[in-house]
């Protein structure tokens, strides 16, 4: 009721004054005339709030009367009539509101009607206390250790005037409070403040704000420590011997809010990681189609409100298993119409042998043999025709069936004609050694000596 009574004398004193020109002053020495009426304020012409004052008076029926002149102060012992503050340009408005008020603070008030010549004498002096601003809520409690978020509730505040509620916060290194939110509507009572920093202390407070824009004093001060990151793994080892696969295990988190773990992988220590598998137990197989291959694996720890450990400062370099070295051919020899390849065992790792065979038929023809399963270091190709050029490798094969890089490529060109060697008494056969026309090492091909052994 107090606050609609405010608000109509501030709309009845806005149009009156607008509709009048430049308002007049009082004049520096100015004339009293005792015969004009003296302003008296009605019983109940007082009305106090925070930050305003109204009067109301008896109305004023003197013709000769223009308006009334309106003085202030804050001290009674200096009022003077020097205390001019404003003018009611009108005698039959009988209300004044005045706006400029401080909360909680004393002022004086005294009033004079005036004409056209003079000014009556000075009312009584009437002394007036401005409301002190609202109280903020009486209770407000925090929620801890909430996932890089705070959660503040309040009870709701019981005048009507508020209008809303200001939210401040600051940290233990700030000291200056800063306004996060402005919830609206008195009775709302909950603020959620996210991205905060994790295992933070944050402080809150609250003030009410009035529909006059009057802020209450703060309220009780609260603290809040945000979650903090769950622990990291331990122990963490990758495998550098398992055939086309690297095994990556952890110690088992024992963290209360373990959700699972992510598991991370880069192809170099320093490049940017992948995210390959979320888990829940603490081992991974990392099936890799590629022998020797190098990775570099991170582990982080996720709990149940998605928060993940640091994981960034530690890699561990996992392998899978290597080829095994290429055999290493010895002699090559034609004998009769057979060719005879010997090599040695170069990795101990070597279970069996590969032979690779080709040959062209024709200019656009290549034909390629393979021969596996090999369990000796020795082969004859009793497959040969004359006038053609034969190519050999050989590959060590392990348990696992990885094959090594090939041998040296050895070349063969057969003769035109073979040659059927005289028999000697005792029938053994001469051994007829025909020399590679080359042996190819990489991308080189080497021409040999006399003597390929």
């Amino acid at each position: 009721m107090k606050l609609w009574i405010l608000t109509t004398f501030c709309t009845a004193s806005l149009l009156i004054l607008s509709g009048c020109g430049a308002k007049p002053t009082p004049k520096a020495e100015a004339v009293v005339d005792r015969t004009l009426p003296i302003v008296k304020l009605t019983e109940n012409g007082i009305f106090v709030d925070t930050n305003a004052v109204a009067f109301e008076w008896q109305s004023v029926n003197d013709e000769r009367v223009n308006g009334v002149y309106i003085y202030k102060t804050k001290m009674h012992s200096n009022v003077t009539g020097n205390d001019y503050y404003d003018t009611v340009n009108n005698r039959f408005s009988t209300h004044y509101l005045d706006t400029k008020i401080e909360p909680d603070t004393k002022y004086y008030y005294y009033f004079r009607t005036f004409s056209d010549k003079a000014e009556s004498l000075r009312s009584e002096i009437t002394s007036i206390n401005s409301l002190p601003v609202l109280e903020s809520v009486s209770w407000i409690h925090s929620i801890q250790d909430m996932p890089r978020s705070a959660k503040i509730i309040w009870r709701p505040h019981t005048n009507q005037k508020v209008k809303s509620y200001v939210v401040q916060r600051r940290t233990l290194e700030e000291d200056v409070w800063e306004d996060v939110a402005t919830i609206e509507g008195r009775l709302n009572a909950e603020f959620l403040d996210f991205g905060l920093k994790d295992k933070f202390v944050y402080k809150y407070r609250i003030m009410v704000l009035t529909f006059d824009n009057i802020l209450s004093t703060p309220s009780q001060i609260v603290k809040v420590v945000t979650k903090e990151l769950p622990q990291g793994v331990t122990n963490i080892v990758a495998s550098k011997d398992l055939p086309r696969k690297i095994k990556i295990t952890w110690d088992k988190s024992t963290y209360k809010d373990f959700l699972r773990y992510n598991l991370y992988r880069s192809k170099n220590v320093n490049d940017s990681y992948e995210l390959i598998a979320k888990l829940q137990n603490n081992e991974f197989i990392d099936a890799i189609s590629e022998d020797g291959a190098q990775y570099f694996y991170r582990v982080s720890v996720v709990d149940i409100d998605d928060l993940q450990s640091k994981y960034d400062t530690q890699s561990i370099q996992g392998l899978t298993l290597s080829k095994p070295k290429a055999p290493a051919i010895i002699e090559a020899k034609l004998i009769g119409n057979k060719v005879q390849l010997i090599w040695n065992e170069v990795d101990p790792r070597t279970k069996s042998y590969v032979l690779f065979k080709s040959f062209k038929t024709s200019w656009f023809k290549e034909i390629n043999e393979e021969i596996n399963g090999i369990n000796t270091k020795r082969f004859v190709d009793s497959n040969i025709e004359p006038n053609m050029t034969y190519y050999y490798k050989i590959f060590a094969v392990d348990k696992n069936s990885i094959r090594s890089e090939p041998s040296i490529k050895i070349e063969f060109k057969s003769p035109e004609i073979f040659k059927v060697p005289a028999l000697k008494s005792s029938n053994v056969q001469k051994q007829q050694t025909l020399t590679p026309s080359s042996v190819e090492v990489g991308s080189e091909k080497i021409i040999p000596v006399q003597d390929f052994n």
